[in-house]
């Protein structure tokens, strides 16, 4: 995929699937511009004017500012290219980790004890397999 100069984000056209309709994706950044276009409007029916001219509907513009003021979009611009200390769910990923560890010693256990047991019951199949000294 690449940016388009409208800020829509191209599919490409060499897929299996390329006769189906695609759904429209919007860069952060395009879509805090036609927000910001959007406020700016002030004269009758350039807001609707911008809406037909994006292709866009009402709900899109509600939507983003949403995901805005949440701070769910952000620019890419805005955004710091530096790596990060913490991503989001790290600690859930770090939990899960600590558990599976746990579980895996659980499961080596269990398994020794098995390999154990198992020893000794072949030990006693042995001894019980062997021919009894006759007490004659």
């Amino acid at each position: 995929m690449r940016d388009t100069p409208a800020g829509r984000r191209a599919a490409r056209a060499d897929g299996p699937r390329s006769s189906q309709p695609k759904r429209r994706t919007f860069t952060a950044a395009y879509k805090l511009a036609v927000i910001e276009k959007y406020d700016a409007a002030t004269e009758p029916g350039v807001k609707g004017a911008l809406l037909r001219g994006e292709g866009l509907y009402d709900s899109h513009i509600s939507y983003w500012r949403k995901a805005r003021d949440s701070g769910a979009l952000k620019s890419s611009a805005a955004v710091p290219s530096v790596a990060h200390k913490g991503r989001p769910g790290m600690d859930a990923e770090n939990e899960r980790l600590a558990k599976a560890e746990v579980k895996l010693g659980q499961t080596r256990a269990a398994l020794d004890i098995m390999g154990k047991a198992f020893a000794l019951l072949e030990m006693l199949s042995e001894s019980a397999d062997s021919p009894k000294p006759s007490a004659r």
